[in-house]
């Protein structure tokens, strides 16, 4: 006899759906188990990845069981939105277990360690000279999955009505395609194409082919994780920096334009105010950086141009790898520089972190437009038009308000934990320059954070690094949600 169709909704529906991301979840901290069977060492960590990971697989098997019968469903108002937040927090949660078991870290440790991942910040407290090529492997996978979205993941394999959603919900706007099940694929696949010619080149230049593996997702998930204390600047080699400089760019640039580059579409591509913004900063920023290195450092105009102009895309495109020893003995102007680049960001729809190009460059057009508008002599209706993707799209005064709003509130935070910081006896300087990096998901550091950090500092910056990837919005909609519904014991 057939068991009865259903309908599935609100709170079980929704542990269903998060059933289906806790077995790909349990599958992502099962990879690394590959690095041990290639390299045949630290076979006895084994252990530390496979409960965590066949925990999460079974557990998500049985929450996928509430929807095994199911014809139709209905997801609440904001129910997606919650989704997305419990992905997210149980993949930090069960991801940050392989630290914990390894005996090395504490549980606030390993949770840092794996928001840094997912949120693909780079800060880090592992000693990345003692961890096994297991962990070093897990901590890239954990940038490469963050940075491509664990919603894109598995809707690149399953796609129902409620794909779109949770796709949007999760912060992408770079639908390639139609169909949204192929868009993911198509996305996937570029990265991973992006990694494969990443590594090769990588290579080519002298790391190891694991080395190469590994800067390549950290370069193009705009993470930073590396796999030697020095960073990139461990290597001195101007065609890994190049290499790296282009891996970054393209993480930290929108689909959308790479797909335009593609198909010689170099006209819609360059009217992209993101496009333009960037050249703006580029002109403004580069010569500042370099001569501030000049001063500091003497030595060619080429090599102060090299260093200037990695740190320049390391910061802008949030992702965190350095080819200067240490940020705390710069100058001023320089950090400066740092601090405001990782404040922008990189572009919407991207892997990169901070208040994101897009919306700074709007701001910036919407006070042009209010001082065109109080200075004009006549009571004139102005249109305001931006361009967008290659068209030019009208913005209304609620799409500036709203970008005025998400601004002051990523502000505020960036404010209330500077502060945080300082009452540890940081200065200002150094305060500044650390929140900005972890709410900007960057990974630059000017040295507060290690694995002696104070747990307050470090739990100020895992929810640092959590608002820059997630935002507001989600936050702010998914707890309301739930405070509400506890209150009215909907959720059980």
């Amino acid at each position: 006899m057939e068991p009865k169709s259903k309908v599935v909704r609100g709170y079980p529906l929704l542990f269903g759906y998060l059933g289906y991301f806790l077995m790909m979840i349990g599958f992502i901290i099962l990879l690394p188990l590959l690095a041990m069977l290639i390299y045949g060492e630290q076979t006895s960590e084994a252990k530390y990845f496979i409960v965590p990971g066949v925990v999460a697989i079974i557990i998500g098997y049985l929450l996928s069981q509430l929807l095994r019968y199911k014809e139709t469903s209905k997801l609440e108002r904001h129910q997606d939105i919650q989704l997305i937040f419990l992905v997210w927090v149980m993949a930090i949660i069960f991801s940050a277990f392989p630290f914990v078991f390894s005996g090395t870290y504490n549980f606030t440790q390993a949770i840092f360690e794996s928001t840094s991942g997912y949120t693909t910040t780079g800060l880090t407290v592992v000693d990345v000279t003692q961890a096994s090529k297991a962990f070093l492997l897990f901590r890239s996978l954990l940038q490469f999955f963050g940075g491509v979205g664990l919603v894109l993941v598995i809707t690149s394999a399953i796609s129902d009505k409620y794909g779109m959603r949770l796709y949007y919900a999760e912060g992408h706007n770079d639908k390639l395609l139609p169909n949204l099940a192929r868009s993911a694929r198509l996305i996937l696949s570029i990265y991973a194409i992006y990694i494969i010619v990443g590594s090769i080149l990588y290579s080519l230049f002298g790391m190891s082919l694991f080395d190469a593996f590994n800067h390549a997702i950290a370069s193009l998930s705009t993470g930073g994780f590396s796999t030697k204390m020095e960073s990139i600047g461990y290597y001195q080699s101007f065609p890994i920096e190049i290499i790296t400089m282009i891996l970054m760019l393209l993480g930290s640039t929108n689909l959308i334009i790479h797909l335009f580059i593609f198909k010689a579409k170099f006209k819609k591509a360059f009217h992209h105010i993101e496009v333009k913004f960037f050249l703006i900063l580029i002109i403004l920023f580069i010569p500042v950086m370099t001569l501030s290195f000049a001063s500091f450092n003497g030595g060619s105009f080429f090599q102060n141009l090299r260093v200037g102009l990695f740190q320049f895309l390391s910061a802008i495109t949030t992702t965190g790898f350095q080819t200067v020893e240490q940020f705390s003995g710069l100058p001023y102007l320089i950090n400066l520089c740092v601090i405001i680049l990782m404040i922008i960001g990189g572009g919407i729809g991207s892997t990169s972190g901070g208040i994101k190009q897009y919306r700074v460059a709007l701001a910036i057009k919407n006070l042009y437009w209010n001082i065109r508008d109080k200075m004009s002599h006549q009571r004139t209706i102005h249109t305001n038009y931006i361009n967008k993707y290659g068209k030019d799209i009208i913005v209304t005064t609620e799409d500036a308000q709203n970008n005025q709003s998400f601004m002051i509130m990523y502000l505020l935070t960036l404010i209330f934990g500077t502060l945080i910081f300082t009452s540890f006896g940081y200065t200002l300087e150094e305060s500044l320059f650390e929140f900005s990096s972890a709410l900007g998901t960057v990974g630059l550091s000017i040295g507060i954070i290690s694995i002696q950090s104070h747990p307050i500092i470090l739990w100020t910056t895992i929810v640092g690094m959590f608002i820059g990837r997630l935002e507001f919005y989600v936050l702010i909609i998914a707890l309301t949600k739930f405070t509400m519904d506890l209150s009215k014991r909907k959720v059980l």
